[in-house]
């Protein structure tokens, strides 16, 4: 059966969720081969193997760290020569889109980005996409090379499927073209307790109805209830209530959770683009005739700060 490389997503070796339903993913298309670049491989070998990687290929060089993400990209071209797979796929977060585009320059293959499910077609892997600011669903395969595709979170559902999960080194040369752009500082991200927001299972997002920057106490409330993240429409980000980090949109992420709740947004479709693959979707708004009802699967006409708090109340009293 043929191997198909999933590049690895982790911090500080702990494996993130799109790692885990990549591994789902690659299981429709052949053998599932992780590729684990810096420290943490032998602490997270277990978990990549109950998921179904059959080999994981790691590699630890200073050169990940020290350097932009170029170096990873000449491990996982190393990869694909090595393997020779039937695709590779990679997670679609800011990096993972970089290396993905740098690896199919590369190995003079076709990308494709941002999917939203993967199977198995006559002819090789078919990639399902939702584009032109969410207003059409695409199916699409790569006719050259080994195709190379990035999956969005919240894809696939993470499902168990044990394998060996043998730990190989990869051995690696980093260029002296990939040492051009050196890392000279970092600054951790605070930690606000809340779930990644393009991973998060559930999000809860405020927009202009809410007023002003305070009243977004409300979204993060009822965030918390639900163990949710926390999104911000354009309006509200460029108003200065939320911080960019947070935009959901065309401008900013794109986020497809289970449950996809927009308060005081009114879906213009620059937002509707980063959230419009959403599985459920439940609109708070005042204007009956605001465009995110037409997306919504459940909608409520009504004033945000009456029904939020009693939201809030009616989850938390449930919870308790």
């Amino acid at each position: 059966m043929a191997e198909v490389l999933v590049y690895v997503d982790h911090l500080n070796g702990t494996v993130r969720k799109p790692t885990l339903e990549l591994l789902t993913l690659a299981r429709r298309l052949g053998e599932p081969v992780a590729v684990f670049l810096g420290p943490g491989a032998g602490a997270a070998a277990p978990v990549l193997a109950e998921y179904g990687a059959v080999r994981i290929l790691a590699a630890d060089l200073p050169e990940f760290t020290d350097h932009f993400l170029v170096p990873r990209v000449d491990a996982l071209r190393a990869a694909v020569d090595s393997v020779s797979p039937a695709a590779v796929l990679v997670p679609s977060s800011a990096d993972g889109r970089e290396i993905a585009a740098r690896l199919a320059v590369r190995t003079g293959s076709g990308l494709i980005t941002d999917a939203v499910d993967v199977e198995a077609g006559e002819h090789g892997p078919v990639a399902t996409q939702s584009v032109f600011a969410a207003e059409f669903t695409t199916r699409s395969r790569v006719t050259r090379g080994v195709p190379v595709i990035t999956v969005k979170p919240n894809s696939a559902e993470p499902e168990a499927a044990p394998a060996a999960g043998t730990v190989e080194q990869l051995a690696v040369a980093v260029s002296e073209a990939s040492r051009g752009t050196r890392v000279v500082s970092r600054t951790p991200r605070e930690s606000t307790g809340r779930p990644e927001l393009t991973e998060a299972a559930i999000v809860v997002s405020g927009g202009r109805g809410l007023g002003d920057a305070g009243t977004f106490a409300l979204i993060e409330a009822l965030a918390d209830s639900l163990g949710a993240a926390v999104g911000a429409s354009r309006a509200a980000v460029d108003a200065g209530w939320y911080p960019h980090s947070h935009q959901v949109g065309q401008t900013g992420k794109s986020v497809s959770p289970q449950l996809y709740v927009a308060a005081g947004i009114s879906g213009a479709i620059q937002h509707r683009a980063g959230m419009q693959t959403s599985r459920t979707i439940v609109a708070v708004n005042k204007d009956a005739e605001a465009p995110i009802f037409e997306l919504a699967d459940y909608g409520v006409v009504g004033d945000l700060f009456q029904v939020v708090p009693r939201l809030t109340e009616e989850i938390e009293s449930r919870r308790g």
